[in-house]
């Protein structure tokens, strides 16, 4: 419980905003553009110093995302759509962040952001019907409706390595990566961790280096990126085609432009199962992950067959047998956790410069001042480049202090697990919406394309409030409970539910009052927007809504 007695007294009137929405990424701009169409009284706080979110912190080379770039922008302005042009199939974060810049720029978004803007607590008044909400400079704002806009990623997670500050060198986390760059130039040079972000930066900097040591905590299955420019040619056809790219997007339960081959794996003879693996290792993104039989991310027994053709891949692509047995995964099968897209990466270790170290054989022991202390040896660096992920979904939330009804936080009504109506309210927070949070339909699928279907639902509901005078709301309590437990179902029919990874809310270096479960939606794309539309359209029986 928290002690509301220090919050000031009700505010007389209306308070300072109808909404505030927390965090300047991809989604908070859209939010800031529907809240300025409907002619809201809003501001959008932003702890960094400009916009973009996850494409204004993670700095690192090869940073870029893995959605192929026609799908990943912006479909709500076809103004917007036949002004930009994509580079590269998919685009390196500078790219992507100027895109966003232009996106508010283009707009007049960013009279209603404010930067370097903090949010450290908020606290429901129930007397006002508002939220207070305290920023790290000291400032007390009110709002009647919070939106956040936190990020799945947005939280990094250093490892709990002693001596981690005693480290001479240079050293960072990825979320951190120096702005004005890194001189990696006959550098010693250390990386701890080998997931998505791992993977980019190590084949990007493994040639820039003196020496590469990768340390290794558990193997990923990788595989290729396959990435390449867009010819104007190229781009001047996507621009024709923007309707039926994003009809498809929204046909798949992912909102990618793959979907599940109908057949399952078995029913295929060995032969052209072999050619069909071979033509999706082939192409590009996640073809390979959400556009393979049917049944490989739900039957074991077809995931252990697809997951020897990866591992053949691998072996195929690295020299040394014994470095390749290291990058092998052994605890879980092909896509039951997020795959890495990779350019060249398993190649990395064919380099003269380049080491592998396998922390499952020979853990760190501790940072020392001139490097790595493992339990085999210490080895000396210039830079310690930390890829250590981040407490996903949740862990921007417990950086924050929620307060809702009775001084109840966020975080202990959170101790066994999150809870959310739709992945988007919570009961006992009033005037919360939690978009792209746990257990939302947004999560698990091409980020633009999930949150503008959850920004969209949200803008449509403050607008239904505003035009009803309707200043509280809140969800059924049974109605989060019974989400709860279909998100759960839901996850049980995929194998990923069954592993270790940040789609149950696991990571190595947080410890977890509670056994990891799902967090993400798995119920795919169109089942949640049926879920969240017959809200909509029989005016939102999963909530208590309250005129003053």
């Amino acid at each position: 419980m928290t002690d509301q007695g220090n919050l000031p007294a009700a505010p007389h009137g209306d308070p300072d905003y109808e909404v505030i929405v927390i965090g300047a990424g991809v989604c908070g701009i859209y939010l800031a553009y529907r809240l300025k169409q409907m002619g809201a009284r809003f501001t959008v706080l932003e702890r960094a110093g400009d916009v973009g979110g996850t494409w204004h912190w993670n700095r690192y080379p090869g940073c870029r995302f893995d959605s192929e770039s026609e799908t990943y922008g912006y479909s709500f302005s076809k103004e917007l759509l036949s002004e930009w042009s994509w580079t590269e199939k998919f685009a390196p974060r500078h790219e992507t962040e100027r895109y966003l810049h232009h996106v508010v720029d283009k707009f007049d978004l960013r009279e209603n952001m404010q930067f370097n803007a903090s949010v450290v607590s908020t606290r429901w008044d129930e007397g006002a019907l508002c939220w207070h909400v305290g920023l790290a400079d000291g400032r007390q704002i009110t709002t009647r409706f919070l939106l956040t806009a936190i990020g799945l990623l947005s939280a990094p997670t250093p490892p709990r390595y002693a001596g981690v500050d005693s480290f001479k060198g240079q050293s960072f986390h990825t979320y951190n990566y120096p702005a004005e760059g890194v001189d990696y130039t006959g550098k010693r040079v250390a990386v701890i961790g080998t997931g998505a972000t791992g993977v980019q930066l190590i084949s990007a900097i493994a040639d820039q280096v003196g020496t590469l040591t990768v340390f290794q905590r558990r193997p990923n299955w990788c595989a290729p990126l396959n990435n390449g420019p867009i010819s104007s040619e190229d781009m001047a056809d996507i621009k024709t085609r923007y309707d039926e790219i994003f009809a498809r997007c929204h046909a798949t339960p992912s909102g990618f432009l793959h979907d599940a081959d109908p057949r399952k794996m078995f029913e295929v003879p060995a032969e052209e199962r072999e050619a069909f693996w071979e033509d999706l290792y082939a192409g590009s993104g996640f073809g390979i992950w959400l556009g393979n039989f049917k049944d490989v991310l739900v039957d074991n027994e077809a995931n252990v067959e697809f997951s020897k053709f990866v591992e053949r891949k691998i072996r195929e692509r690295v020299k040394d047998p014994a470095v390749a047995d290291k990058l092998v995964p052994r605890d879980h099968g092909f896509g039951t956790r997020r795959v890495p897209m990779e350019t060249r990466y398993y190649e990395v270790y064919n380099r003269d410069n380049v080491r592998l170290v396998d922390l499952s054989e020979t853990p760190i022991e501790s940072i020392t001042p001139t490097g790595i202390r493992t339990s085999a040896e210490e080895i000396p660096f210039d830079i310690i480049i930390y890829a250590t992920g981040f407490d996903a979904v949740t862990g921007a939330f417990e950086r924050i202090d929620f307060a809702g009804v009775g001084g109840v936080t966020l975080k202990e009504k959170w101790r066994e697990g999150p809870v959310a109506a739709f992945g988007l309210a919570v009961a006992d927070f009033p005037n919360l919406l939690t978009v792209a949070g746990p257990l939302s339909g947004s999560v698990a699928t091409n980020f633009p394309r999930g949150i503008e279907e959850a920004v969209d639902w949200c803008a449509d509901f403050i607008a239904f409030l505003r035009e009803r005078g309707i200043d509280r709301f809140e969800p059924h309590h049974q109605v989060e409970a019974d989400w709860g437990e279909h998100v759960q179902q839901m996850a049980k029919k995929i194998l990923f539910a069954q592993q270790q990874s940040w789609f149950t809310g696991y990571n190595s270096n947080i410890d977890r009052d509670y056994e990891p479960k799902a967090i993400v939606y798995a119920g795919g794309a169109q089942r949640y927007r049926r879920a969240i539309g017959e809200q909509t359209e029989q005016g939102y029986p999963g909530f208590k809504l309250k005129q003053a």
